[in-house]
């Protein structure tokens, strides 16, 4: 299944584990030319384009071709995505990729192809929407999670049958040791092989139970991004985006959801609100986003709030908030040593 729009999602695990793996998200968001505040918004849609150029400027930030592994390691320590987790209670180490699959079709504008022949299965990627090659530490870390799925569900240390990257290298050795298998280099496609009796490996930990109690929610909240969430916040998301470049506008917006300025309008005023009030929202909700961060200067606050000069943002944000911007990061830094000296 082909997905019809060039929409996906980075999610939040991916950010607090590319933190972990010592990668700024802002830094990296710069460098790929994006808005430094978008880490800050889970429901953010991004194309294909957009995807790439942020794996591309992890790698080139970080420099080391094993970056893939560093935050596969600190995924352990932020969190794994709600679709992993459930995964991992599938009935085997099929059925758990098969579940990973169903939710990539619901969300993302990737596709994940299999095939069997000969005792084999093989995964690889596709992107319809690309107009360049996958970077390096998108295909490693997809292959990588798909991998870790079938050792922690059966609890042993499957190996795959080989490798496959269409890159030419370098050689990696800590790569070969990760996966256990060899690793084919300049091959024609990027693809994992496994020997089709790993698939049937089961998963001690099966529970038919939580699935079913768990997987509706998912394939809800997955049909909820993208489709079902109120256009207020929708809107919202896309002004977030959109404010270092200036006061967005109605048409901007519109375009942006994929749909007409009337449509639109008609939209926010049956959830009883106004595109201004929206705007007004949505600035306010990014300042304390962005407060919140001690790492981002006020000054590049200012900027990515599409106010001119500091002045301008001082006195908006003090009639929000009662406080000035420093006051109110002031307040949010004391908050965890008050809390802390309770108990």
């Amino acid at each position: 299944m082909t997905p019809v729009i060039d929409r996906g999602r980075f999610p939040p695990t991916l950010w607090r584990a590319m933190r972990g793996a010592g990668l700024e998200p802002a830094k990296v968001l710069r460098m790929a030319g994006l808005p430094s505040s978008l880490h800050l918004d889970a429901s953010a849609l991004l194309c294909t384009a957009q995807l790439f150029a942020i794996w591309n400027a992890a790698e080139a930030i970080a420099e080391e071709p094993d970056l893939a592994l560093r935050i596969l390691q600190a995924a352990d320590r932020a969190g794994h995505q709600p679709a992993f987790i459930a995964a991992l209670y599938a009935s085997d180490f099929r059925d758990a990729i098969g579940r990973i699959e169903r939710f990539k079709r619901m969300g993302a504008c990737e596709v994940f192809r299999t095939e069997e022949a000969s005792g084999l299965w093989s995964i690889t990627k596709d992107w319809p929407f690309a107009t360049e090659a996958e970077p390096a530490v998108s295909i490693d870390l997809s292959f990588m999670f798909l991998l870790e799925l079938g050792r922690r569900g059966t609890g042993r240390r499957i190996t795959p049958a080989r490798v496959e990257y269409r890159r030419p290298g370098p050689a990696s050795a800590e790569l070969e040791d990760y996966y256990g298998a060899p690793i084919v280099w300049g091959a024609l496609r990027n693809a994992m092989f496994f020997h089709v009796s790993d698939l049937a490996a089961p998963f001690p930990g099966h529970s038919p139970e939580f699935l079913e109690l768990v997987t509706p929610g998912l394939a809800a909240a997955f049909a909820e991004l993208q489709e079902g969430q109120e256009i207020a916040e929708r809107v919202k998301a896309v002004l977030k985006r959109s404010l270092a470049s200036g006061r967005p506008e109605v048409a901007h917006v519109a375009r942006d959801l994929g749909m007409s300025e009337r449509t639109l309008q008609r939209r926010i005023t049956d959830e009883a609100t106004t595109f201004r009030a929206l705007l007004a929202d949505a600035r306010r909700e990014l300042s304390e986003q962005l407060l919140a961060d001690p790492a981002i200067h006020i000054d590049e606050v200012t900027y990515l709030l599409g106010y001119q000069d500091t002045t301008s943002f001082y006195r908006a944000f003090k009639e929000w908030a009662g406080v000035s911007p420093g006051e109110w990061r002031a307040g949010i830094a004391a908050e965890p040593a008050a809390q802390a000296h309770m108990h």
